[in-house]
């Protein structure tokens, strides 16, 4: 990327700042950087410290309290989408914003439909998406329905809808949360060669990584304000996560030794509508003081085994026993009182209410126990303190007990999902991609409380498509491929490669 051949940058912003007065946060303060033609500009960040309101600053989702917006050296009023995908901007959001019953190619052209003869016209929209799709290397098929692709193919779709309206600033942000890992490297392949082709990219992750192996640039941000940029290179992954969080953040790299305690989760034959006719039925056991890591590709059958042991999805066989007590058929409500708690994969839909408070969120697993309700009577002071002690313990940006949740970054999410589900010590933890889409300080928080539990004699299941994770927190190890659980295997018997190739071929290579 040459700077020298080009006049002014393709974008460039000056001292934008946010105030959000409902929630008293000041989200976006004075920020100032810019992004040259051909060149990847990555923003990373602890959540919560403004990344995702910058990006809906420059794409008119929000409107700036102060501060410039420049688009080719010219300044540009930003007040909605519209506006901004005028200015040249195309944003692919972390949360796909597609018509699931639609078509691909209704989806990419849509509000730029072609017509012929005052109609709709199909062929001429499969084929020109088609092309578009050949040219950008995003090869998908323009007559499937979008709810019938996987995720990293309903995100192509979307970068497409980006360069259909030949948007020349890229804003991908997190793009690769819920991709695989084929499909993340496959993503940054895609945003050099786009960058390589003359397009500008920002580009937002927590995945220190991959941004290093992307980014021209890195603009390190923190409580709103920029407080570095660098080349690529300039700084190490320790150095860069310094920078985020404003302290040393400690990587875990192997499990603790812990003391065994009795059986706390038990599976046997298990067997689901999800289950393959060919497969045999799940089988394992957790004791108190142990973490069980399940790792594989996602899409493998791990979520609809969590949901089938949370009582979520209904069981065609097998048994689950929690302290020894069968809770196979039982309702959810039913085997939490038994003692298990579930961090969801989807916080956003099946782990919170976004549209409620974060007091009853907090007791939306628990408001049946004496601690929170008196004879069907809400004790609304538990409640509220209650909130209170999660949101100081847990460390909880941004929110008050009776503000809605909603508005608050997936970190703070995730953090009251754990500080819920992990009060009361549980006998068992299902924790389902408890990191997905976390900062580095978010990871550590999350790791350090899994850990917390099963030192006080938790059990914890934990699945996770980062094999990093995995390797880091289990005493034991176990790979689900297609619907059937391979292993488990002790911890020293195991290393990246040896799971790597499970993983990829369902065999134990060893």
């Amino acid at each position: 990327m040459d700077q020298t051949s080009t006049r002014v940058p393709r974008l460039e912003t000056r001292g934008l700042r946010k105030y959000f007065a409902s929630s008293g946060v000041l989200a976006v303060a004075d920020v100032s950087f810019e992004v040259w033609p051909g060149e990847v500009v990555a923003i990373i960040g602890e959540n919560g410290t403004g990344k995702s309101t910058l990006m809906n600053l420059l794409f008119g989702v929000h409107n700036p309290d102060a501060g410039e917006i420049l688009i080719e050296g010219e300044p540009r009023t930003i007040g909605d989408p519209q506006d901004a995908i005028a200015a040249g901007l195309g944003m692919v959001h972390q949360h796909f914003e597609l018509v699931p019953s639609f078509t691909v190619a209704q989806n990419v052209l849509l509000g730029r439909e072609p017509a012929r003869l005052g109609l709709y016209d199909d062929k001429h929209a499969r084929e020109r998406v088609a092309q578009l799709a050949v040219e950008s290397g995003l090869r998908i098929d323009p007559t499937r329905r979008v709810d019938t692709l996987s995720i990293g193919a309903q995100q192509r779709v979307e970068i497409l809808k980006a360069l259909a309206a030949d948007a020349q600033t890229l804003i991908f942000d997190e793009p690769t949360a819920v991709l695989t890992p084929g499909e993340a490297e496959e993503l940054t392949g895609l945003i050099r060669r786009l960058a390589e082709g003359g397009r500008s990219v920002l580009f937002i992750s927590h995945k220190l990584p991959e941004v290093q192996a992307v980014a021209d640039r890195i603009v390190v941000m923190r409580r709103g304000r920029v407080v570095a940029t660098l080349r690529r290179g300039e700084a190490d992954d320790a150095e860069l996560a310094r920078l985020m969080v404003g302290r040393d953040v400690a990587q875990q790299t192997e499990p603790p030794v812990l003391p065994l305690r009795d059986t706390v989760l038990g599976v046997t034959g298990l067997r689901h509508a999800a289950t393959p006719e060919d497969a045999d039925g799940v089988q394992f056991e957790i004791r108190g003081g142990e973490i069980l890591g399940i790792a594989g590709v996602s899409g493998n059958g791990q979520d609809e085994l969590i949901e089938a042991i949370a009582g979520l999805l209904p069981l065609d066989a097998g048994a689950v026993d929690v302290r020894g007590v069968p809770v196979a058929g039982r309702r959810p409500v039913r085997i939490r009182e038994a003692g298990l708690a579930h961090i969801a994969a989807d916080r956003m839909t099946v782990g919170l209410n976004l549209t409620a408070s974060l007091e009853e969120n907090v007791v939306a697993t628990a408001f049946r126990s004496r601690r929170f309700s008196r004879l069907g009577v809400i004790a609304r002071k538990a409640r509220r303190a209650f909130a209170q002690q999660v949101i100081a313990d847990y460390e909880v940006r941004g929110a008050a007990p009776a503000r809605a949740v909603g508005s608050l970054s997936g970190g703070n999410l995730q953090k009251i999902v754990i500080g819920r589900e992990l009060a009361g010590e549980p006998a068992v933890v299902l924790a389902n991609q408890p990191t997905r889409g976390l900062d580095v300080g978010s990871i550590e928080f999350v790791h350090r409380s899994l850990l917390a539990a099963c030192a006080e004699g938790s059990g914890v299941l934990l699945v996770s498509t980062e094999l990093d994770e995995v390797l880091a927190l289990s005493h034991r190890i176990a790979v689900m491929y297609r619907g059937e659980l391979i292993g488990p295997f002790a911890r020293a018997d195991v290393d990246r490669e040896r799971i790597g190739r499970i993983m990829a071929g369902g065999k134990d290579a060893a």
